[in-house]
């Protein structure tokens, strides 16, 4: 298993244990409190927990080595767990206005007791929800895996109806008003679309291969470019399968090297590659320079 892999698997996990712990929290400052807001949230961490089980799931099958099947691997899995947790976040969005206007139109405002038992239970689930979001960013940033970035993306969303639950309590309890985690509700699946509809477009154009990040492309040809016996290259191609991309580049070589001088050229031209972007599985093609 590869090190991305390996702190692809840690930060599954995390966000597995962080949902069961979130969820034992919400129980406890729900009973306290009889929040409604607090329940959404409950509810919330629920689908988190269900999402996490499902991107662990697919990290350990994309993890696998390719087989006779599988030639190029299995991390298509993730593109394709990443554009159904998508799809989860557009309609916990849609739950989430739906449930603001069904708040904003109710006859008679939510009766909540001790509150501050409440803000406190928030609070804690705000710190673990924070330090799981961290720690996700930077394996997300590692390894640009997109199943680790939607579940991120969800965990981020949940801490504005977190913030939202805490402030309905207090302005509930010193003010009298109860319609502002609404607001914060409506506020949260703004955010959500808008992340969602990122992450499911990034999983949808890995599907269909489009082309790797230009700034990737553009840094494996000034490798390209600048490398010792490297006359010049052409058609480099690649695409994207998960956090896995595949290349191919042809490079032009004087046709007078001997076979394994032409062999030490590409071999150390494909591992300066891999060492830049560890992501990229390289194929490298010489060809005789001044020939078609």
């Amino acid at each position: 298993m590869t090190e991305h892999h390996q702190l692809n698997l840690r930060a599954a996990k995390a966000s597995v244990f962080a949902a069961m712990a979130l969820i034992v929290i919400k129980i406890a400052a729900l009973v306290m409190t009889d929040a409604l807001s607090i329940a959404a949230s409950l509810v919330d961490s629920g689908l988190d927990l269900m999402m996490s089980l499902g991107a662990i799931t697919a990290i350990f099958y994309a993890a696998r080595p390719p087989d006779e099947d599988h030639a190029f691997g299995h991390t298509s899995v993730e593109d394709l767990t990443a554009l159904f947790q998508a799809l989860i976040l557009i309609l916990s969005a849609i739950g989430l206005i739906s449930g603001a206007v069904l708040r904003f139109q109710a006859e008679e405002p939510p009766q909540l007791a001790a509150e501050g038992w409440g803000v406190l239970a928030m609070v804690l689930s705000m710190a673990i929800t924070m330090a799981l979001v961290w720690w996700q960013g930077y394996v997300a940033g590692r390894t640009g895996n997109r199943v680790i970035a939607a579940d991120r993306l969800h965990y981020m969303a949940d801490l504005l109806p977190a913030a939202g639950s805490i402030l309905a309590l207090l302005a509930s309890k010193y003010f009298g008003i109860w319609q502002l985690d609404a607001i914060v509700a409506v506020i949260a699946a703004l955010v959500l679309l808008k992340g969602a509809a990122g992450i499911g477009r990034g999983a949808w154009d890995a599907l269909m291969d489009r082309r790797a990040d230009p700034e990737i492309i553009a840094g494996i040809s000034a490798i390209a470019d600048r490398w010792p016996g490297v006359i010049s290259w052409h058609d480099l191609k690649t695409r994207t399968s998960g956090s896995q991309i595949f290349a191919q580049l042809h490079i032009e070589l004087d046709g007078n090297l001997p076979l394994h001088e032409a062999h030490d050229i590409g071999a150390g031209l494909r591992r300066a590659i891999r060492e830049s972007y560890p992501q990229v599985d390289l194929i490298i093609h010489k060809d005789v320079a001044g020939r078609d």
